[in-house]
């Protein structure tokens, strides 16, 4: 059986893997006693779901000119490269935006609608994965319980008619050892 672990003893490990100078997979599994391969997925569905989400700036800087300081000139920011928390909190913050408020939304942040409807069909899917998967699951348990079922059954009638064979075959064999004249 399958050990469940918690979010957040996920999210540690996740973090000891991917910290700089951090033990390998292999390693770590040897330490805390959950598998190698379990490990890896954990580290991969991490990078890949936070490859989906790019970083947020909190605040919007004023120019270096304002400020009198210098400061790096600000990176365009991708939607690939957004957080999952970010994108989290862009579809929280849209939800329920009138028209026009939904687009200066979209433009202060530099996205598009059709980037939101991705977010949010894959937020959904997200959520609804694992249900959809437990229901197919149960599914497919009970079909191969039935055909086991039905190749029992089948078994039987096989076993059935081979036997049926030799009953004939026997009685055929007793029929033709008696004669028609030999009664007396």
């Amino acid at each position: 059986m399958s050990e469940t672990f918690s979010p957040e003893f996920k999210s540690e490990m996740v973090r000891k893997l991917a910290s700089p100078g951090g033990p390998s997979a292999n390693a770590l599994s040897a330490e805390v006693g959950v598998s190698q391969s379990t490990l890896s997925r954990w580290l991969r569905e991490a990078t890949s779901l936070a490859a989906t989400v790019p970083q947020r700036k909190k605040k919007r800087r004023a120019p270096a000119s304002a400020t009198g300081r210098s400061e790096p000139p600000a990176r365009p920011r991708r939607p690939q490269d957004w957080s999952p928390d970010d994108k989290m909190g862009i579809l929280r913050e849209a939800e329920g935006l009138a028209e026009e408020d939904l687009g200066a939304l979209l433009r202060r942040e530099g996205l598009h609608q059709s980037q939101l409807d991705q977010w949010r069909r894959d937020a959904f899917e997200a959520l609804g994965g694992r249900k959809q998967r437990s229901a197919e699951q149960k599914r497919i348990r009970h079909l191969e319980r039935e055909v086991k079922r039905k190749d029992k059954a089948l078994a039987e009638a096989a076993a059935l008619l081979v036997l049926q064979k030799k009953v004939r075959a026997l009685w055929a064999d007793e029929d033709d050892d008696t004669t028609p004249g030999s009664d007396e």
